[in-house]
């Protein structure tokens, strides 16, 4: 293996080793340290969880075959008033916020003569942009590629797929991916070679809890069992522990966060083992129709409606060495989004066709529309850092306590 990769690699398992931030008991009751994208029970025979697109140990597809009644809404309500009020989906209308969306739909992104002047200087030059093949809220590189605006940006793609977008794009086995700011800010400041160049959506992951429980609102659930179904430090992890934090609850001392791969979280809240869990909204939202889950927070709730999910990140090394080249690649990605969030109903028809999203077209089409794919990069710096301070403060990046040291790493604007 060549040394650099070796080193990458060694980077990378340090980094993933750090990501935990629970207490000694939590660890040890939970298998401490579980690596991101990896669970327990229920395995396709590739190892794979069912219906996990994307490998990182939560089912973002809903279920084929299961057609749910889908009652869009025209206005907006936070996840625990829309379940106490039975009016579900309009968690699902968007937080209309100004300056959120990136406009690029109708961009030409042909490079100009000074653009193709200095692509054909940088290293990367004539070498195809290997891009990460997510699925579901994730598409967005895929998309871009099956939309032509590589092509139309004067770059050739190939897709790779790998187990692991972080470990991909830090060892340069990928140049572009989107994922969660939740997977890949903590392996960043433990020295993994990526950084963050763009924003891909909001949303996408909500606390749920068995629709005839007692529990209400986060409040109620102090002193139980929280499951965080990819494990703890994973992203599942760290996006439960800013939600809770929000509400004034320390998720270190007032909860016991604990690993129940997804498709078992139901059968443990029904046994009384856990009370609540992170799932996606796509793979639970047939079973909150069904009555058997609700919804108690959300990152689609007003207050995490101005943050980021996911982002579009890249190896750092390689923006570093091809500025233009990286342009490029953020603009063809960033046309693809926004041609997503304006095109909902044409953009889900193209994910289903593709095998991208999985379940009903309704649901889909109401769930992609929440998302709001391509956020302007002021919008995601901001949001950025005010997650990084949260971070440090909750102790889930213990590398460094600087949050300037933290964006220096991890966000690198190319727009």
């Amino acid at each position: 293996m060549h040394k650099k990769t070796t080193a990458l690699l060694l980077a990378l398992m340090a980094s993933l080793s750090l990501t935990a931030c629970g207490t000694p008991e939590q660890a040890e009751t939970t298998a401490a340290g579980a690596a991101e994208e990896q669970t327990t029970a229920a395995l396709e025979e590739d190892g794979q969880l069912a219906g996990d697109l994307n490998n990182d140990g939560q089912i973002e597809m809903g279920q084929d075959g299961v057609e749910v009644e889908v009652n869009v809404s025209d206005v907006h309500m936070d996840a625990e008033e829309a379940s106490a009020s039975g009016n579900w989906e309009a968690l699902f209308t968007p937080v209309e916020i100004e300056g959120r969306a990136i406009d690029m739909a109708d961009f030409d992104l042909t490079p100009t003569e000074e653009e193709k002047a200095a692509m054909e200087a940088e290293p990367a030059y004539g070498q195809p942009v290997l891009y990460y093949m997510s699925d579901g809220c994730t598409a967005g590189p895929t998309v871009a590629d099956d939309q032509g605006f590589y092509e139309e940006a004067g770059l050739t793609a190939e897709g790779f797929k790998g187990t692991s977008y972080t470990e991909a794009l830090g060892t340069q086995q990928a140049t572009v991916a989107v994922g969660h700011i939740a997977t890949m800010l903590v392996p960043i400041t433990n020295g993994v070679d990526l950084t963050f160049v763009g924003g891909a959506h909001i949303g996408c992951k909500s606390l749920y809890v068995l629709a005839d429980s007692e529990y209400n609102s986060t409040e109620d659930l102090k002193g139980t069992k929280i499951s965080v179904p990819n494990g703890i430090g994973a992203s599942d992890y760290n996006i439960t522990c800013l939600l809770l934090d929000a509400d004034g609850i320390n998720p270190q001392t007032d909860v016991e966060l604990t690993q129940v791969s997804s498709d078992a979280c139901v059968a443990a809240m029904e046994r009384g083992e856990i009370s609540a869990a992170l799932l996606s909204d796509t793979f639970a939202y047939s079973m909150m129709k069904d009555g058997k889950l609700k919804c108690i927070r959300s990152l689609l709730d007003e207050d995490f409606a101005d943050e980021n999910c996911c982002v579009v990140a890249m190896n750092r090394t390689f923006v570093q060495e091809n500025p233009v080249h990286a342009k490029k690649i953020v603009q063809a990605v960033q046309k693809a989004h926004s041609w997503m969030r304006e095109n909902p109903e044409e953009a889900t028809t193209l994910l289903l066709e593709r095998g991208w999203n999985g379940g009903d077209y309704e649901m889909n089409v109401m769930i992609n529309n929440s998302l709001q794919f391509g956020l302007d990069q002021e919008f995601t710096g901001t949001s950025l850092r005010d997650i990084a301070e949260r971070y440090i403060r909750l102790g889930l990046i213990t590398s460094m306590d600087d949050v300037d040291e933290v964006m220096e790493l991890a966000w690198t604007p190319v727009l």
